[in-house]
Order: C-alpha cells, then sequence, then structure tokens
C-alpha cells in the first residue's frame, strides 16, 4: 500500500478552493503493498507484497508530472520527485513536490514495511512525516484464505494539518479488500477506501489487476469508481491508472476526474528507474 500513489494521499475536504492537491491530512497509506497490487497513483511507495522477492536494485526513483484543469478554477502542473530504499527494515522514502501554479512546495518521508504474523497473517504498518508540521500513520491486516485468496482490513489516521495529497483517496479512512492471487505477480483484487473522520461521503472503490508479461515486465490495470460531494452535489465518476514495468523502468499513467473530491479533473504522468 502507493500507492502515488507518490501518492498517493488521501484526502479530506479541500481547504483552498483553488489548489486541487491541497488536504487536511494526506498519508500516502501502503496499504496497496499487502495487496499485491500497487496502485499507479501510489507506484513511487509500495512496497513488494507478501511473499514477493525483494528486487535485487533497493533503489526506486519516480518522476511524476501531474496536470490538473476544469470545474472554473485555474489551470496547472505540478512536479514529484520520489525516491525509495527497500531493505530488511522495510521501504524508506523521500519526496518533494513543487507546483508554481498554486505557489506550493512540500518535502516529505516515510516508511512502511510487510511484517509476516504467523503462515497467514500480515501487517503492513506505515508513518510519514512532511514539511509544514503533518504526521500520519496507517496499518493494514491482511489474512491468506483459501488458498491464493486474500482479505484484508485497514484504517488511517492523520493530524489533519495541510498536505499535498498525492495518494489520491481519502486518508482518514477504512480500507477492505480482497482478491486472488495466481502467483506474486498475478492478482486481481477488489480495494475499497471510505472517509471516516471529516468526510464520511468520500468513497473510493478500486478493481486492480496486475499481470505478468513476457521477458520479466508486468502490466498493472487499475479501474477507479469515486462517489462523494463535491461543492455540495453529489457525484459518481469513473477513473483509470494504467502501468507498465520492465526490470529496471516503468511508466504510469492515470485519469482521475475531480481530484481529491474537487472540481478539477487530473492526468497524471510517472516514470521511473530502479537500480
Amino acid at each position: 500500500m502507493n500507492t502515488s500513489k507518490p501518492g498517493l494521499t488521501k484526502q479530506s475536504r479541500p481547504v483552498r478552493p483553488r489548489a486541487a492537491f491541497f488536504a487536511r491530512g494526506g498519508l500516502a497509506l501502503c496499504w496497496v503493498a499487502a495487496l499485491a497490487v500497487p496502485c499507479a497513483a501510489r507506484a513511487d511507495t509500495a512496497p513488494p507484497a507478501p511473499g514477493e522477492a525483494v528486487v535485487s536494485r533497493p533503489f526506486k526513483l519516480t518522476t511524476g508530472l501531474y496536470s490538473f484543469s476544469g470545474g472554473g478554477l485555474p489551470s496547472g502542473t505540478g512536479l514529484d520527485v520520489n525516491l525509495r530504499h527497500s531493505s530488511d527494515f522495510g521501504n524508506v522514502w523521500l519526496g518533494w513536490f513543487r507546483s508554481p501554479a498554486l505557489d506550493a512546495t512540500q518535502t516529505r518521508a516515510g516508511w512502511d514495511h510487510s511484517i509476516p504474523l504467523g503462515a497467514v497473517l500480515h501487517l503492513t504498518p506505515s508513518l510519514q512525516v512532511a514539511s509544514g508540521g503533518f504526521w500520519g500513520g496507517s496499518a493494514m491486516l491482511e489474512a491468506s484464505i483459501a488458498g491464493n485468496w486474500f482479505a484484508g482490513v485497514g484504517l488511517g489516521r492523520t493530524n489533519l494539518r495541510n498536505y499535498v495529497n498525492l495518494n489520491f483517496d481519502p486518508n482518514d479512512a477504512w480500507m477492505l479488500s480482497a482478491g486472488y492471487r495466481w502467483s506474486d505477480n498475478h492478482a486481481l483484487s477488489l480495494q475499497v477506501v471510505r472517509d471516516n473522520r471529516l468526510n464520511p461521503d468520500q468513497q473510493h472503490v478500486h478493481l486492480v489487476y496486475r499481470t505478468a508479461i513476457a521477458d520479466d515486465q508486468r502490466l498493472t490495470l487499475d479501474l477507479l469508481s469515486k462517489t462523494g460531494l463535491v461543492n455540495g452535489g453529489p457525484i459518481h465518476r469513473v477513473g483509470l491508472s494504467v502501468g507498465y514495468d520492465w526490470p529496471r523502468y516503468f511508466v504510469r499513467a492515470a485519469y482521475d476526474p475531480q481530484v481529491n473530491f474537487t472540481p478539477q479533473d487530473m492526468w497524471r504522468l510517472s516514470v521511473g528507474t530502479r537500480f
């Protein structure tokens, strides 16, 4: 568990109408990692799945370009750079975001780890801090069921400080997941993330499919269904993320309508390398 997704933070209601990224709270919850299916938006922070070997290249560098427009608000772009290191200690990462259009700059750091609890359980805790006094944490518990089936439950909490939300799901939220793994690189999962603190109307449902391709390549598809209130009116929108991995390089592209439950739509492109 950005998942991005940079993450790919999880947001309550934005505190500035002109800033599609800003939210109170915004932890890059790494619960997606426990599902063995990294979301494209969180690809810079998602650790290996339970049972998945850590690759021989421990560093992962991701650069993301975000373009937002619409809703009667100023259009603009944002740049995010994220460096992650994986080891027996878990994943440690450092990120930097800048958007001249929003007059926003933020540095953040985080840690997550998948911890086996017996033969069928995995616990995935995560912590994150950011400039401006933000901090948050999450935990996801996953259980293997009848062999390749799995299910999980999680909770995220922040100190509600303003944060550039690059994870894009609700942060102060509960999370449910279920799915099936054919192998470490072949899985289908359904994930529900719902705010349970400031904006309980906000909910994301992800249907994520990951499959191995020839020559150690991998395709990840993430279909998003989003419901909630934007400017007092209900929405039901659909987004899509597509990711493709080679042994050393990867690329992610995503369309996220009414990103972070604001009036604006967003396109995201991330590229990176492992070394």
